[in-house]
């Protein structure tokens, strides 16, 4: 197998077990929008997996070795979604579990 041929095979082939990471947390954000009733903007999480799947597929095309601008400035701008993306449903679940636990206190 050729040296690109390989490396090309292994970026596409890296950008599966992301997405299927990005979609068990989309799973759980929908769950708990659904049992809780807060807003989670789980279809939100679709943004960074296709982009990071643009990514994929622009490293993959391009020459090894060679640095590509807008692949990075996409891949950063994926993280950067998925970061708040992220902290924002760890905020509401926190949130809603003190909320809980205030109310068991005082039963």
């Amino acid at each position: 197998m050729e040296t690109n041929a390989l490396h090309q095979f292994l970026i596409l082939f890296s950008w599966f077990p992301l997405a299927a990471f990005i979609l068990l947390v989309l799973l759980i954000a929908r769950f708990y929008q659904r049992f809780s009733g807060e807003q989670t903007y789980f279809w939100l999480f679709m943004v960074p997996i296709v982009a990071f799947g643009v990514v994929a597929v622009r490293q993959a095309g391009s020459p090894s070795g060679q640095w590509d601008i807008i692949a990075s400035l996409v891949a950063a701008i994926a993280g950067l979604i998925l970061l708040v993306l992220v902290y924002h449903l760890y905020v509401r679940m926190k949130a809603h579990s003190k909320k809980y636990e205030s109310e068991q206190a005082n039963l």
